[in-house]
């Protein structure tokens, strides 16, 4: 088996909302988002209409974003868990200091950056649906 990539799935309850955040705190660019219709896909988010699902990427790293209904309709097994997880999304980037910086003043919960004993400087934050993402940066 070859492997090519991971791409996270995540459940929310309002996509405009996830868009937003991810877009303007995180700096991800939206590559598709699909309507409440599910007739088509749309490579921006309409004020006047609701959605199911979107695509957003920075980098190399990409997350999917699906509506509570829709997501536990997809993934049965999933039904009776609550939103969020007990997990971290970790992402190595470079700049971390002024990442945080710039971020710092836009999400209520954080950690503040340290380096870790295993070499990698460090700050988590979570995002509005309860999701724990970690930036990293190796040390000098």
């Amino acid at each position: 088996m070859q492997v090519n990539k991971l791409t996270p799935n995540l459940e929310v309850r309002n996509i405009k909302e996830v868009v937003q955040f991810y877009n303007t705190v995180l700096g991800f660019t939206l590559i598709m988002a699909v309507p409440e219709a599910q007739d088509g896909i749309e490579q921006s988010i309409n004020d006047g209409k609701t959605y199911v699902y979107a695509l957003m990427s920075k980098g190399n790293v990409e997350i999917m974003f699906q509506r509570t209904d829709t997501f536990k309709k997809d993934i049965e097994m999933l039904k009776d868990q609550s939103i969020g997880a007990s997990a971290t999304f970790y992402i190595e980037i470079e700049g971390l200091d002024e990442f945080y910086n710039t971020i710092k003043n836009k999400v209520s919960e954080k950690t503040e950056p340290k380096t870790a004993w295993y070499g990698m400087r460090e700050f988590y934050i979570k995002d509005p649906n309860g999701y724990v993402l970690g930036f990293a940066e190796k040390s000098e």
